[in-house]
Parts: C-alpha cells; structure tokens; sequence
C-alpha cells in the first residue's frame, strides 16, 4: 500500500508592518518570517491603509514615527475602523519611548532590539485577537438561535 505524505494546509497569522526604516522593515519582516507569519510591509501610511484596504491581517505593527509625528497614530487608528479588527501594536527602538497617548484597547509598545519578547507579544496579541473574534461569533451564533 501505497503512503502518500500528508499534506497539511495552515493559514499562517498575516502581520502588517509599518516602518519608514528599509533596515527596520527588513530585519524584523524576516525575523517575523522565520518565526512563521506571513507579512505584508509598508514604508508609509498612505503604503499601509491600502494593504489594509486590500487584505485582512491578524496583526498590525507600526512604528510610531513614519513620514510625520502623527502617522503611526493614523494607521493604527484606520486599523481599527476596518471591518475585520486586528490586533495593533507600536513598535520603538526608543529606549524610554512610551509617549503620552491614550491607551488604546488591544495596544501596545514593542521595541524590536527584544526578539524574544518581540515575538512572545506578536503571539499574544495574534491569539487575544483569535479569542475575541471567537466570542463575538459565539454570541451572533447563540442570539440567531
């Protein structure tokens, strides 16, 4: 008899990172890779509110500061008005960066010089986002009923 080997078919977590850096972008995008997402880049915000348009992602990073002060607050803030809500970080290479911004829910600060903390939150925030989209379908299942 005949054993074919078995195929498996996994959709890979699909991250969304923003940094105006081609160094940056590079690095953690293979680093991103290697750990096993699936990742879409953008140099800017205008570069990712159309990837966020065009796809659907688990995860979007963005560095805080892209081609002004301003523009990581606005792909964070258009990637939660899409229909399909992914998690959202900022990431900093600032050693103290935490600037005085509201918090917002399911967001955060990565500094990406912390690979193995890099990646333990990329996890975290792909699975909180997995959990709440299962409770949301749960109780639009049980309120069809």
């Amino acid at each position: 008899m005949s054993h074919m080997p078995r195929s498996f078919d996994y959709d890979l977590a699909r991250v969304l990172l923003v940094d105006a850096d081609p160094a940056s972008r590079l690095t953690l995008k293979t680093v991103l890779e290697t750990s096993g997402y699936n990742v879409d880049a953008a140099a800017s915000a205008a570069e990712a509110v159309g990837k966020l348009e065009d796809s659907e992602y688990e995860l979007v990073l963005s560095d805080l500061h892209l081609e002004s002060p301003q523009a990581g607050l606005q792909v964070l803030a258009h990637a939660k008005m899409v229909n399909y809500k992914p998690a959202t970080a900022f990431l900093t290479t600032y050693e103290n960066a935490r600037p005085n911004l509201p918090r917002r829910e399911n967001s955060m600060f990565i500094k990406p010089v912390d690979i193995p903390g890099l990646l333990s939150k990329v996890a975290d925030l792909i699975s909180e986002r997995a959990t709440r989209r299962l409770q949301r379908e749960l109780r639009l299942a049980g309120a069809g009923v």
